[in-house]
């Protein structure tokens, strides 16, 4: 039986892994990428519109540079990331015009998620650019990403750019065929997944020793990606990039890789973005009182209630929220900065350190 989506896909993110579009010697693989983009314009021919997310930059400017090994220094990298990303949007751009498409570079850090309003004006220029048939190459700024401001892996910026755009599928395309039950004898494949759960995520190993020099998320981060995405009611596909046709034979219902179902709440587009948009500032520590009013009573948080706070953020920044066993069970945007709280002295009569309309409860 072929697999059946929970609706019409319209609209669908691709991320591709720098092993899809590169070898291990750091040579650009032309004819995948060649292939990737055939297969994008003809389903944009059927009415699907289509983001690609794109990693690579630093291993083609690596090839490029004729090295071998990865840098370590922030420095290094980003300089490979500018060489790079110049000559990968080059290939697409060339490759969309023989195919008479077109696409332009999008480029983004945990600063265009991280600020509200940024968050809501890359949504707005995404869907310009699809209203007028043009196809976003996604990439994280390596070139001026910093530690705090880094994804971390391409995996999670695809899942966020799915769930800011209410995309109908995320298909992440890797160098595996999927999800493998490891604990099995045969190693069987998962065809598909209706929740993450805790034995799922044990199954999942991170990056390979071998893979170093080209990837960083490895399926720890896949699995973390779906989880985004699928709270946003975005269901998943994990699969091969080499697979022959692959996004033509995904949309069409073949089971291919393995498809992860999409929750059945949503949460709502503030609260996403609360959970996994934006970056906690700092953590609050609370008292077993107030975990309970957090967790059976649906309350807001009040001041009395947290114990300790740790780090330096400023008036509705998000923060986590922790038990004393330091158990994160909610995040929040925060009523007081740092400063503020340091400063108060009696917190009996002073109002929520967070609402409950701006808190969400753990669900990582």
């Amino acid at each position: 039986m072929p697999r059946k989506f929970p609706r019409k896909i319209k609209r669908v993110v691709i991320k591709i892994g720098s092993s899809v579009i590169a070898t291990y010697k750091m040579k650009p693989r032309i004819a995948q990428l060649r292939h990737l983009v055939e297969q994008v314009i003809s389903v944009q021919k059927k009415g699907v519109e289509v983001v690609m997310v794109s990693s690579g930059a630093i291993v083609w400017g690596m090839g490029e540079m004729s090295l071998k090994s990865r840098p370590s220094d922030l420095a290094n990298l980003q300089a490979l990331a500018a060489v790079g990303q110049t000559v990968l949007m080059g290939r697409y751009t060339e490759l969309f015009k023989k195919n008479k498409g077109r696409c332009a570079q999008v480029l983004l850090t945990w600063d265009d998620f991280d600020d509200r309003k940024r968050y809501n004006n890359a949504k707005n220029t995404f869907e310009a650019m699809l209203e007028n048939g043009i196809t976003p190459i996604v990439n994280e700024n390596d070139t001026i990403s910093t530690d705090e401001i880094k994804f971390g892996d391409n995996d999670k910026l695809s899942a966020l750019v799915a769930s800011s755009i209410g995309a109908d599928l995320l298909l992440i395309l890797s160098d595996v065929e999927g999800l493998y039950d490891t604990n099995s004898k045969d190693k069987k494949l998962f065809q598909e997944i209706k929740e993450i759960t805790k034995e799922i995520e044990g199954l999942a190993s991170g990056t390979n020793k071998a893979k170093k020099n080209m990837s960083k998320g490895g399926m720890i981060g896949k699995l973390e990606a779906v989880k985004v995405a699928t709270h946003a009611k975005v269901p998943c596909v994990i699969a091969h990039g080499e697979v022959k046709d692959v996004l033509l034979r995904v949309l069409s219902g073949e089971r291919i890789g393995t498809f992860f179902m999409e929750r059945e709440e949503k949460l709502i587009a503030k609260k996403h973005w609360i959970s996994f948009g934006a970056k906690p500032k700092g953590v609050l520590t609370i008292d077993d009182g107030a975990k309970k009013a957090l967790l059976e009573g649906g309350k807001s948080l009040l001041l009395p209630g947290v114990t300790v706070w740790e780090g330096h953020f400023k008036k509705e920044d998000i923060v986590i929220v922790q038990d004393q066993q330091k158990h994160e069970i909610a995040r929040g945007i925060i009523n007081y900065s740092s400063t503020e709280l340091n400063k108060i002295e009696d917190r009996k009569g002073k109002t929520e350190a967070i609402h409950r309309d701006d808190l969400v409860l753990n669900k990582r």
